[in-house]
């Protein structure tokens, strides 16, 4: 396996936009050996992959152009950007069946010796969701466990804010470029976020924009760098529940929040439990599952 590649060519193929992560990821191990991106075709990625590429084009004077505007920025702002077998890459992440190509990363990564636990939910949650979120946060900060949700209103802010308030770092994941924040309104929080140790990370170099496809997307980034979810209050559609998903896929627990239970806010949290999500009180159940 070729880990080698060089390291500006790695964020040209991360603005490559006709293929996944875990393409990206093949392609990579083969550029070195075929003499670098620039004598790369369409033909020999579909090689690599075994699957046709029609109308796609390999623009790699472009994406190198990306590439080192996006260094230029990277010393600016103080980012890191890792590739799936970088050394400080996180391992839970890596183990995932979709992991990310590349992580732009502002500020710090969780810890890659300690669990982590992501809380999500809706964007327009009741107040017993803001409670339970905040507290469930708290709590888990108290215990050590640092928190990952996705820095949206609702719950996603007021967990970010409830792992701050227990003293722990905490780690939010965009469906955008970590040269922007999104929602505009959370950018104090974000550098809050930063400025406690914890940090904000992306697969998507500066630039992208959000959309319909991203946001679901991260999710599965917020859930692979977890040991459990705990989906606080969601309606039935929201996006939480697509995080849940993702983390049922790789084997790993789904809680819902007891305190939400029956909220006009929570039928998509309550279909969880009944499908088998265990409820919690406190994060306590969670440390005790854990052991």
């Amino acid at each position: 396996m070729v880990r080698d590649a060089n390291r500006l060519e790695l964020l040209a193929l991360a603005h490559a936009p006709f293929m996944s992560a875990r393409e990206k990821i093949l392609i990579a191990d083969v550029l070195p050996a075929a003499g670098g991106i620039a004598h790369f075709t369409t033909h020999d990625a579909q090689s690599v992959l075994g699957r046709s590429l029609r109308g796609a084009l390999w623009q790699a004077d472009q994406w190198m152009r990306d590439a080192e505007r996006d260094e230029r920025w990277f010393r600016k702002a103080g980012v890191r950007a890792l590739w799936y077998w970088d050394q400080d890459f996180p391992p839970a992440l890596r183990e995932t069946a979709r992991p990310p190509f590349m992580l732009f990363v502002r500020g710090a990564l969780p810890a890659s010796d300690r669990p982590a636990v992501a809380m999500v939910g809706t964007r327009f949650p009741t107040g017993r969701g803001l409670i339970a979120s905040a507290e469930l946060a708290e709590e888990a900060a108290r215990a050590l466990v640092p928190v990952v949700s996705g820095l949206a209103r609702g719950v996603d802010a007021a967990a970010h804010r409830g792992c701050m308030a227990g003293l722990s770092p905490t780690f939010a994941v965009l469906g955008r470029g970590v040269d922007e924040v999104y929602p505009k309104s959370n950018k104090d929080l974000a550098a809050r976020i930063i400025a406690s140790g914890g940090g904000i990370l992306s697969e998507y170099p500066p630039g992208v924009p959000p959309s319909r496809w991203t946001f679901p997307e991260r999710n599965r980034i917020i859930a692979g760098l977890c040991r459990s979810t705990v989906v606080v209050e969601a309606p039935s559609g929201s996006g939480a529940l697509i995080t849940a998903s993702f983390a049922l896929e790789e084997g790993r627990d789904v809680y819902v929040a007891a305190a939400c239970r029956g909220s006009s806010r929570n039928a998509g949290a309550d279909a969880l439990a009944a499908e088998g999500a265990k409820e919690i009180q406190a994060f306590s159940t969670i440390l005790d599952d854990w052991r």
